[in-house]
């Protein structure tokens, strides 16, 4: 599989200075290529969107797999932002989490070619809400607690005390 000439990285945050700097990704499932302290990058504009969206304000669980037509699954809350950021980066930063694959890692720090303002509204065709069968698979899979009366998702600490998951 032939590297991109461009990767693309979204954020719900506007960036701070003048490069992304590398940070451990938040993953539940501890899968091996989310776990450098890097920044990580896609081939795939619309992931790079989706991404951004469903790490913004007002979602509180959430999934993407780095397919061409993959949808960011949002199991908690929605987006409230109305503006996130497309990073377009050169790809001689980065290395291929694994063959084949649409993700890429820079352990350094990246300075974006151009950045560009997304607007959720005209983008939200790129996530959906789960399914209550995959809201119910995901709260058992990472030990969570939904709670059915203010639909939010919990994680348990200790037998009594709940904090909000993310």
């Amino acid at each position: 599989m032939e590297k991109p000439k461009i990767l693309y990285h979204g954020s719900p945050k506007k960036l701070i200075g003048y490069k992304l700097l590398p940070k451990k990704a938040i993953d539940l499932g501890n899968k091996k290529e989310n776990l450098h302290k890097a920044v990580y990058a896609t081939d795939f504009k619309n992931s790079a969107i989706a991404m951004a969206i469903i790490c913004s304000k007002g979602v509180n669980g959430s999934s993407l797999n780095f397919e061409k037509k993959s949808k960011g699954v949002v199991y908690n809350g929605w987006p409230k932002q109305k503006i996130v950021y497309l990073h377009l980066l050169p790809k001689k930063a980065f290395k291929q989490t694994s063959k084949n694959s649409h993700q890429y890692f820079s352990e350094k720090s990246v300075k974006p070619i151009k950045t560009i303002k997304i607007k959720v509204k005209n983008n939200l065709n790129l996530i959906r809400k789960a399914t209550k069968k995959e809201l119910f698979k995901y709260c058992k899979k990472y030990k969570l607690y939904y709670n059915k009366k203010d639909k939010t998702i919990y994680a348990k600490y200790k037998k009594n005390q709940i904090k909000n998951a993310r």
